[in-house]
């Protein structure tokens, strides 16, 4: 490892919190002058500036790429040697404590590949500044502790971009001579300039308002190309509901006059919540039933919801420097949770949220890269936008939430926003809040933001017949990570029930707060020993090991009356037959089958919450369970079960997809339960190896009505070697090929496929005419999926790893992120067979081998080497 960095460039340098400095000069207002073109746009920036305390610093502008054409201090050009630059940026020496400083540039925004900063994508001009894009823009202290407030004018040719859209309020709009026209904006709120944001371009808008609860009407606004606009009323609904949602709950009102989304085709993240002017990956905001399945409909009306949060979560409070970055992001998601959950199911989105956490966060605190969710140091921030700050952020707000009760935590929540309005605050800030407002002490608690891995809870239940009374011993570990070989104890909240088995009942749901290495609890009047329904709700984030038996879970499958635990309890179920079968038992998976056929033929259960339930774990969340993941194994084990699953329980999964069959589209609740439970009946049905399985397949791709059962079908037949496989993907190809959006579906089918010839399918699809690296949606849709289906990607031979690794190389060169995030797959090596994880480490020395390697990838393949 020594000998292969050794023969890169240096290793880029480490940022730490703990060397947090305020900002030498403060910025309290700014004027930008866009002349928009795409081969040549030209910024005019002026500043005010004012210094921040008593020093001689000099004025520094972060700079990424920029050369100043000009430069003047309190309207006197600069001779050259009047500044400098120094990694980027500008320094100017000032000898006074307030001055406007004024700067011109020249971009391209048509050659920005990475795009971060200005960028054209579709015929639009737009921008994506956080974490630290507005450095490629102009000069200026790129850090979310200086707060401006934005004037910004813009010009350009009125024929090619008619509409001009920035932060704040439109203030005026202007025809100027040959063909061009101006518009200018003003952000009356100070706002740090990752929120800044710009777009130009010929679009459309659907056009809608909101009366606040205060009275005040608000101009909302989508803005799309001309032919994508019936897709966007889904979006519009999402976010008029969450603005009514964010006053209902958290008594928050929209501020300014004006709320505009755009939605663009080439986008790193999924959308981004600047001041005002929402710029959203497009996948997040068009929706039809002809293109869009129920996953894509949740996706806009939680991701809208999110990005509208963050008003006030994030941008009237933002964060104090990155290392802060859950402080926005973990409070926003928890929020954009429980709004999707008020929206449709309670329990199914509990399962949904709970299964990505343990699939992406579980799997990051577990491996080479983990991290707190308020991290001690980076080298790209671009690399911390990672399920533990987001997911596990939410997680710990969903624990305190629960600590407090509703009424306690709205109150702290209000005194958060009150006390910081305006400010860059930080985590410890928001704790603050909630203990004072709560009225609780929180100091242990605090440990969720400085320690790093999932705890592990053992949980012994034994019972006192002479007694009748219980005794639950609870232990917590904490697994050691990258720079935390010791940990403290956690407190961690563990909601609990003991049920009586002759009655299906429980003496009530107690919280238990577990704050030692080792707690016993007792509990009285239990004749016979209960039943343990522990972490109900998913009350905490910590994997829970406990003796119960399969008896013991059969009967909680059945009967919990939480629904998270009951779905829980089956999948423990599954779990526990699947583990025994790799390990070479002759496990019974009679019990299995039982609670399938129980759930199965319950009326009172929701059939969205029947199909989650009775689905059997990932070959990933499988391989999370053992000491050493074996993928072949697991993948013969599953396959197995789902085919005798899918042959015994026959007769009801073909009476349950016909009778779930729709006659007329529709996103309800009940409609999308029905869709759900009809496309897992399909795919044990095929499953099964029943001889008309691929043919009813077929038949339902090709007579749906909407997306979600036309992809589900295509999935199910992506698995095998049917003609109908070909004839289905074929049709699918020609029918939306001009889509880029659905056609990534198409891919990404390929890509997820349980095919023993997966991964050359995805090294053909790499040759694809209609496969782009420049596109991070299509890089996503294969490499990124492909990264996820475990059997194809840990193929024996290492094949599926130079694959991956052969995208991150050719991507780097053009978006570093999108690149980044390709590589932690490959830093689970320690996880798998020495063959295996020699394979891989080879690929992460290659990687690391690159001329001219980003510190984006650099930061993730030598940390993933460690």
């Amino acid at each position: 490892m020594a000998d292969m960095l050794s023969t890169t460039a240096a290793a880029p340098a480490v940022i730490r919190r703990a060397d947090y400095r305020a900002p030498d000069w403060l910025i309290p207002d700014i004027a930008l002058d866009f002349d928009l073109d795409p081969a040549l746009t030209r910024v005019e920036a002026t500043l005010s500036v004012t210094r921040n305390g008593d020093h001689d610093r000099p004025l520094r502008l972060d700079g990424d790429g920029l050369v100043p054409l000009a430069v003047k201090v309190d309207g006197r050009t600069l001779e050259e040697a009047e500044w400098h630059l120094e990694a980027g940026a500008l320094i100017i020496p000032l000898s006074g404590d307030s001055h406007r400083i004024e700067t011109l540039v020249e971009l391209a925004p048509q050659s920005n590949s990475k795009l971060m900063g200005l960028y054209a994508s579709g015929g639009l001009l737009c921008t994506q500044c956080e974490a630290e894009g507005f450095r490629r823009i102009t000069f200026f202290p790129d850090r979310p502790d200086v707060l401006s407030r934005y004037s910004v004018r813009m010009s350009a040719d009125k024929a090619r971009f008619p509409i001009l859209l920035a932060n704040g309020d439109p203030i005026e709009q202007a025809d100027l001579p040959d063909g061009r026209h101006s518009a200018l904006w003003n952000d009356p709120f100070p706002k740090p300039c990752y929120l800044f944001a710009l777009v130009a371009g010929d679009l459309a808008c659907n056009a809608d308002s909101f009366v606040t609860m205060s009275g005040r009407e608000v101009q909302l606004g989508i803005w799309v190309k001309e032919a994508d606009l019936p897709r966007t009323a889904h979006a519009m609904k999402a976010l008029k509901d969450s603005m009514a949602w964010d006053e209902r709950v958290y008594g928050r009102e929209y501020d300014l006059d004006v709320f505009n989304i755009v939605a663009v085709a080439d986008f790193n993240f999924g959308a981004m919540e600047n001041k005002g002017l929402n710029i959203f990956n497009s996948r997040y905001i068009l929706a039809d039933p002809e293109t869009a399945t129920d996953i894509d409909y949740d996706g806009v009306e939680g991701v809208v919801a999110h990005e509208y949060f963050h008003n006030w979560s994030g941008n009237r409070v933002t964060c104090r420097d990155w290392f802060q970055l859950s402080l926005k992001e973990g409070f926003t998601v928890f929020r954009d949770q429980n709004f999707s959950a008020d929206m449709g199911s309670h329990a199914v989105k509990r399962i949904e949220d709970v299964r990505i956490l343990r699939a992406a966060q579980f799997q990051e605190d577990s491996g080479p890269l983990a991290h707190p969710i308020r991290p001690e140091s980076y080298m790209e921030i671009s690399n911390f936008y990672t399920a533990t700050i987001y997911n596990k952020g939410a997680e710990v707000i969903r624990m305190m939430a629960l600590m407090l009760g509703a009424e306690r935590f709205r109150a702290g929540s209000d005194l958060y926003f009150d006390r910081h309005d305006g400010e860059a605050a930080t985590c410890e800030d928001f704790v603050a809040a909630m203990e004072e407002g709560g009225q609780i002490d929180l100091g242990q608690f605090r440990r969720w933001y400085e320690q790093a891995g999932t705890p592990h809870v053992r949980a012994l239940l034994s019972h006192d017949p002479v007694a009748q009374s219980v005794e639950l011993t609870l232990e917590q570990t904490v697994p050691a990570t990258p720079g935390q070989p010791d940990k403290q104890p956690m407190a961690i909240p563990l909601r609990t029930a003991l049920f009586d088995p002759a009655t299906g009942q429980h003496h009530g749901d107690e919280l238990l707060m577990l704050t030692e290495p080792k707690q016993s609890f007792t509990f009285t009047g239990f004749a016979a020993a209960p039943v343990l329904s522990i972490n109900r709700g998913f009350s905490a984030p910590v994997i829970v090991e406990t003796n119960r038996s399969q008896a013991d879970l059969a009967f909680l499958s059945a009967h919990d009356d939480d629904p998270f635990a009951r779905y829980e309890a089956m999948q423990q179920l599954m779990v526990n037959v699947l583990i025994g079968r790799i390990a070479g038992q002759d496990t019974d998976d009679g019990a299995v089958i039982d609670a399938i056929r129980n759930t199965l033929t319950d009326p009172a259960l929701d059939p969205a919450f029947v199909a989650e339930t009775i689905r059997l774990p990932s070959e990933a969340y499988l391989g999370d369970q053992m000491k050493i993941v074996d993928p072949d194994a697991i993948h013969a084990a599953r396959d197995a079960l789902q085919t005798k699953i899918g042959a015994e329980l026959m007769p009801l999964w073909r009476d349950i997809h016909a009778k779930t069959k729709a006659n007329a589209f529709s996103i309800s609740s009940a409609a999308k339960g029905a869709r759900k439970l009809r496309n897992a009946a399909l795919h044990y049905l095929v499953a099964s190896g029943a001889q008309d399985g691929p043919a009813i397949a077929f038949g339902q791709f090709s007579e749906a009505d909407n997306m979600t059962e036309r992809q589900a079908a295509l999935g199910t037949l992506a698995n095998g070697s049917s003609p109908e496989r070909e004839a289905a993907l074929d049709i699918f190809y020609n029918r939306y090929s001009a889509d880029a959006l659905t056609l990534d579906k198409w891919f990404q089918t390929q890509a997820f496929a349980l095919h023993p010839d997966a991964v050359e399918q995805v090294q053909a699809l790499g040759q694809h005419k209609d496969f782009t690296l420049a596109n991070p949606n299509r890089v996503r849709s294969l490499y990124g999926a492909f990264a996820g289906n475990q059997w194809a990607f840990h193929h024996g031979s290492g094949k599926g790893y130079a694959l991956v690794a052969d995208c991150i190389i050719a991507l780097d060169k053009l978006n570093p992120q999108t690149a980044a995030r390709l590589v932690p797959p490959l830093g689970r090596w320690k996880r798998f067979d020495e063959g295996r994880a020699a394979l891989m480490r080879a690929q992460l020395q290659r990687i690391l081998a690159q001329p001219g390697l980003s510190k984006d990838v650099t930061e993730q393949a030598s940390k993933s080497l460690e």
